[in-house]
């Protein structure tokens, strides 16, 4: 239950350990499921018990530390109304409205102080903040069919496009089983140069877990090609390593 100031234990171990996941780059994820990442639709869903993020220090956190705007931006408008109801949380709302990395959110947090927390401004940040997300996974999308179709021709170096791949799925937080698909697809394709298929895996660890071991599952399951072994040798090579690793540790 929270306490006077508006803040619950969980709440606070919650934010701690929002912060550990920002300084070691590991994608943030659903509390009740591990293996799912937290986007921002599920941020912007009230019939979610997302059970510590509901708390105002943890949201406050991805306000504003995440990288990635649609996701700040989501838990900004879940944020808002939780703002008022204590000197706390108001102060709080506040120290985000002109610290967060993101203008928007920074925009919108102002403006809904600035009203009082009326009801009517909270309910239109939730419908800026909806369209947002979904104008901007659209242009994430996008740019990963024309980097993919630059990639073919021969237009874009294996490393920049590998870069950008990761970049643009991380920052359209993209779901675990789309990000699945796409990493398998090029790791499976025989018109995909094998320089790109490396580059890929070394930003392997980039990719949540559960998805890293579903990729590797399917990669050693596909039929033999010329393409596909050097790729399951490597990534038998990679698992093998992670084990003697966490043995020695």
């Amino acid at each position: 239950m929270p306490n006077a100031l508006g803040i619950t234990q969980d709440g606070l171990k919650t934010a701690l350990e929002i912060k550990d996941d920002y300084r070691h780059r590991r994608p943030l994820v659903l509390p009740y499921d591990k293996t799912r990442m937290l986007i921002p639709e599920n941020l912007m869903n009230h019939n979610i018990d997302l059970k510590g993020f509901e708390d105002p220090l943890p949201l406050a956190m991805v306000a504003s530390r995440d990288p990635e705007a649609p996701m700040a931006l989501a838990a900004a408008a879940r944020l808002c109304p939780l703002g008022g109801h204590t000197k706390l949380i108001t102060g709080v709302m506040q120290v985000v409205g002109e610290t967060s990395r993101h203008p928007l959110v920074r925009e919108c947090l102002n403006f809904v102080t600035e009203s009082d927390f009326d009801p009517t401004t909270i309910a239109e940040i939730r419908r800026h903040a909806s369209r947002f997300i979904v104008k901007t996974r659209e242009q994430y999308t996008q740019a990963l069919r024309l980097n993919l179709q630059s990639l073919l021709e021969g237009d874009i170096a294996p490393r920049q496009f590998v870069a950008e791949f990761f970049e643009l799925t991380e920052a359209g937080n993209m779901r675990n089983d789309i990000r699945e698909k796409l990493v398998l697809s090029l790791l499976l394709s025989g018109t995909v140069r094998p320089s790109v298929k490396f580059l890929m895996l070394e930003n392997f660890e980039r990719l949540a877990k559960p998805v890293r071991m579903a990729i590797i599952s399917s990669v050693l399951k596909a039929e033999p090609t010329r393409h596909t072994e050097i790729i399951k040798e490597e990534l038998k090579y990679m698992v093998a390593h992670e084990m003697a690793t966490m043995e020695l540790g």
